[in-house]
């Protein structure tokens, strides 16, 4: 058993708290929390571009069923060993509770049933993305402390001060159940919490984006864009820290290689969409045209 003394941080001694028949569970309860941050954020930086914060609130209705659609799907497919094996039961694909959100499925699905969603009201997408991209970051970060309560996404073996006690969960019949149980205070090993640098990363990146487009009045995407090549940079070498299960592609991580292509790409993106910061625009230029028509 190794000693308490050796970790700075503990695990939280469970993830999930039983209601009556109702499982309360940190790692929706985070979900949850960073959602509401991320809207309340994009809302005021919508309204500040010009832009209806009503607009915000819709979107986020269409975005966050997608985006839970899509993260599962993008963790199912990078993890299919996982929920498709000979011993897996692939109903287990489904339980999301479980934790399994993969943030690439997310933010793709999310913000083409938003980019639909806009579309169909004459609304530039462009706007929207910039003034939701900061919040959408700490909502990531937010969303990292449910991988705390679960006991998941962590490095290798440490001694540093900030090491992570990571402990042996059971439940009331003493079965191991990592997710579902309760601590029996023995501690299985201490590790890099690499969920603590990406949420610390996440949080960095957060305040350069707001300070930044503070000062340069971005627009056309590119805080969007700045976003993505900020995220994907601390990704890419937390990814190289964590120890858990992923699949391998040519020896590597797969969100390894994931977040080193969506960076080349975000780079380029931010180099070519240049131009003033547009102002959200209610009804598109043909419609407008259409309603002076009919006033005059």
């Amino acid at each position: 058993m190794i000693s308490h003394t050796q970790a700075f941080i503990p695990s939280p001694p469970q993830g999930v708290w039983q209601v009556g028949p109702v499982p309360i569970r940190a790692y929706a309860l985070c979900i949850v929390a960073g959602i509401i941050v991320a809207v309340v954020v994009a809302q005021r930086r919508y309204r500040a571009r010009g832009g209806n914060p009503e607009v915000v609130l819709d979107a986020a209705l269409v975005a966050v069923p997608a985006g839970i659609v899509g993260g599962r799907l993008y963790h199912v497919a990078t993890d299919y060993n996982q929920y498709f094996c000979s011993d897996c039961n692939p109903v287990d694909a489904l339980k999301i509770t479980n934790g399994g959100l993969g943030i690439w499925g997310a933010v793709l699905l999310g913000v083409l049933a938003v980019w639909v969603m806009m579309r169909m009201r004459g609304l530039p997408l462009a706007p929207l993305a910039d003034a939701a991209a900061p919040g959408v970051i700490l909502a990531q970060a937010i969303g990292r402390l449910g991988n705390w309560f679960n006991q998941e996404l962590y490095g290798g073996p440490t001694s540093l001060p900030w090491g992570l006690e990571i402990y042996y969960r059971v439940d009331p019949n003493g079965s191991l159940a990592p997710l579902t149980g309760h601590s029996t205070g023995e501690v299985i090993d201490v590790v890099h919490p690499t969920f603590l640098y990406e949420l610390l990363w996440n949080v960095a990146v957060f305040v350069f984006l707001v300070l930044v487009d503070r000062w340069r009045k971005l627009g056309r995407g590119r805080v969007f864009w700045l976003y993505v090549a900020g995220y994907t940079l601390g990704r890419f070498w937390i990814e190289l820290m964590r120890s858990d299960h992923a699949t391998l592609v040519f020896g590597l991580r797969i969100n390894t290689i994931t977040s080193s292509v969506l960076f080349v790409i975000a780079l380029v993106m931010v180099y070519l969409l240049r131009g003033p910061r547009e102002t959200p625009s209610e009804v598109n230029p043909t419609q407008s045209e259409v309603n002076k028509s009919i006033q005059n």
